[in-house]
């Protein structure tokens, strides 16, 4: 079949947002095709230049969301236009600032129900006027936009939030929806474009499942998404470059929410990463019943020929990760120094490089003189040159040349954050058959089980204890090494993953209604199993042309089901792809 993956600011180019995931995807269901559409969040995304694509997959599309509107071939809004456009993003945006108040009071429900309904109906009226080769983006810029957004906030029963905003905040906000509304312009939905895939793949419930809720509404295409983060998390704990106003934040966060929950009630199927991301899925509207847990699949060569931890009574514990200040470093090197209490011979390393956090070189440098504090260079005699226990090293250098030659010194891995995803570096400990002691944040008790030691976050002394635990039994640690590598082969690797997205697709195509024959891609090359069997049976969309049909056979012909598809009309083919009696050529 033909898969229409939808990304934003990441695959196919060579860093970005669930690149590494997608990647291997692709590359493992060798027998679907990949049609690519990306949008582009960031100039230096194009710098880094694309990734070479295996033969399944080809790049269809991609656009920027940043920089100059784009116009193309577009008309400019006329008088008529102009009315249609005030009318849609009036409802879209009295929907925003509706859910802007916050949760539904109990007893409710209908009343958000309806905002839903209200914004909905706003997206899909935006979509149908640039359907139409309006400019769009032109106009969600426009003073028409400001005006509408200026009456819904000074509105009657606006929230006290956004009553305030001033003529800089509608800007802004205005601003802040153009990009984030241009998917709903692009040239992706003709007959080569998105009307010939058989699936959409979205890799996030935001602006890059926005082509997905489109080609839904055109064509009936399904549309599973699939998020290891979450958007509308990220979007809450962002840091703009420019602060922004309490009007302006309410806004675009009513804004993530509102989207975030249309594409969950429309998306056939939600795959969700772990069950933080999958408890936002469900407070933003999801139905559990279309949720669905995949863990995102990682490459075990590399740590699968680590050999055991040695029984014995070394005392090496071993950071891996992107040092940041969520990482907590701070604490585990406190936690080290009461360790070295009770085991003078315990060392540390701390290995990785600086995360994305613009803090982190900053929180490098005072990790590194709190340690020198905590743990003066040490010498056995006056002759020998002193050594500190902790030490910082990088994947790549002398000591640490790969990941799993660092894991395969560890005695025990250790990891510390106050705040964490999926945890990634533990999964890899884990595939080297390494005890662990984690701090319970995000997804990590749902990935250890109970192959591991679990203690609260910013606690130091608990860090310790657990620790010195397994430091001092052997047995123990080697009991929940071997639990830990047979768990993390069972639930986390690739072959896990694809398996699963092979089958979810199988089930999803099974059970999407049949297309009207002759809607696949328009290159005119056959493409075997590009649409289920039920697309060939006789009896589709009403023939076009001047062809008569007698009165008692247009009831049986009709499918209302094709028509309310949204597709183009196209010649009914009987079984043997010849037309159909009472058809012309």
């Amino acid at each position: 079949m033909r898969i229409g993956l939808l990304t934003e600011g990441g695959y196919p180019y060579a860093s970005g947002e669930a690149h590494g995931w997608c990647d291997r995807l692709v590359r493992g269901l060798t027998g679907h095709d990949f049609a690519l559409y990306t949008l582009i969040t960031d100039p230096r995304q194009e710098a880094r230049g694309l990734v070479e694509l295996p033969v399944n997959a080809r790049l269809m599309g991609q656009a920027r969301l940043w920089g100059d509107i784009p116009t193309g071939r577009r008309r400019a809004a006329g008088r008529r236009a102009r009315r249609r456009f005030a009318e849609h993003f009036g409802d879209l945006a009295a929907a925003c600032v509706a859910l802007s108040a916050g949760e539904p009071a109990a007893g409710a429900e209908a009343a958000a129900d309806g905002q839903a309904d209200r914004f909905a109906s706003g997206l899909y009226g935006l979509a149908d006027l640039a359907r139409g080769s309006v400019a769009l983006p032109a106009l969600l810029r426009s003073e028409d936009a400001v005006r509408a957004l200026e009456a819904v906030c000074h509105g009657a029963g606006a929230p006290s939030a956004v009553r305030g905003a001033q003529v800089a905040d509608l800007l802004a906000v205005a601003a802040e929806l153009e990009p984030a509304l241009r998917p709903l312009s692009l040239a992706w939905y003709g007959d080569a474009g998105l009307a010939a895939v058989d699936l959409c793949h979205a890799a996030s419930a935001g602006t890059a499942a926005l082509p997905g809720l489109l080609a839904k509404r055109f064509f009936g295409t399904p549309l599973l998404v699939t998020e290891h983060g979450v958007g509308l998390r990220e979007h809450y704990l962002a840091h703009p470059a420019a602060p922004r106003t309490v009007p302006v934040r309410v806004l675009l966060a009513a804004f993530r929410r509102a989207l975030a929950a249309e594409t969950y009630a429309r998306a056939a199927l939600i795959t969700p990463s772990g069950t933080r991301a999958r408890r936002w899925q469900e407070r933003c509207g999801a139905d559990p019943a279309r949720l669905r847990t995949v863990y995102p699949g990682m490459t075990a060569g590399p740590f699968a020929a680590v050999p055991d931890a040695a029984a014995d009574d070394s005392a090496t514990l071993v950071w891996i990760g992107a040092i940041a200040p969520d990482k907590d470093l701070v604490g585990l090197l406190h936690a080290f120094a009461d360790l070295r209490r009770t085991v003078p011979a315990a060392t540390l390393r701390i290995i990785g490089g600086l995360g994305a956090d613009p803090e982190a070189a900053g929180y490098r440098a005072q990790c590194r003189a709190l340690a020198a504090q905590l743990f003066p260079d040490e010498a056995a005699d006056a002759r020998t040159a002193g050594e500190n226990p902790v030490s910082f090293e990088e994947i790549g250098g002398p000591t640490a040349p790969t990941a799993a030659d660092a894991y395969a010194s560890a005695t025990v891995v250790v990891l510390s954050s106050a705040v964490e995803g999926f945890p990634r570096s533990l999964v890899e400990a884990m595939f080297c058959g390494r005890a662990t002691v984690s701090t319970d944040t995000g997804a990590v008790c749902e990935v250890i089980g109970g192959t591991g030691l679990v203690v609260p976050p910013r606690n130091p002394r608990a860090l310790a204890d657990a620790c010195r635990a397994l430091l001092g039994d052997p047995e123990r640690r080697a009991r929940l090494g071997a639990a830990a590598r047979a768990r993390a082969f069972e639930l986390f690797t690739v072959e896990q993953n694809i398996a699963a997205f092979r089958g979810i697709y199988l089930e999803l195509i099974a059970s999407a209604p049949g297309a009207p024959a002759g809607c696949g891609a328009g290159d005119g090359v056959p493409r075997p199993f590009a649409r289920p069997a039920e697309s060939r049976v006789p009896g589709g969309p009403p023939p076009t042309g001047t062809a008569r049909t007698p009165s008692w056979a247009r009831a049986e012909q009709a499918d209302p089901a094709g028509q309310a598809g949204g597709r183009s009309r196209r010649t009914r083919r009987g079984a043997a792809g010849e037309p159909a009696a009472g058809q012309v050529r």
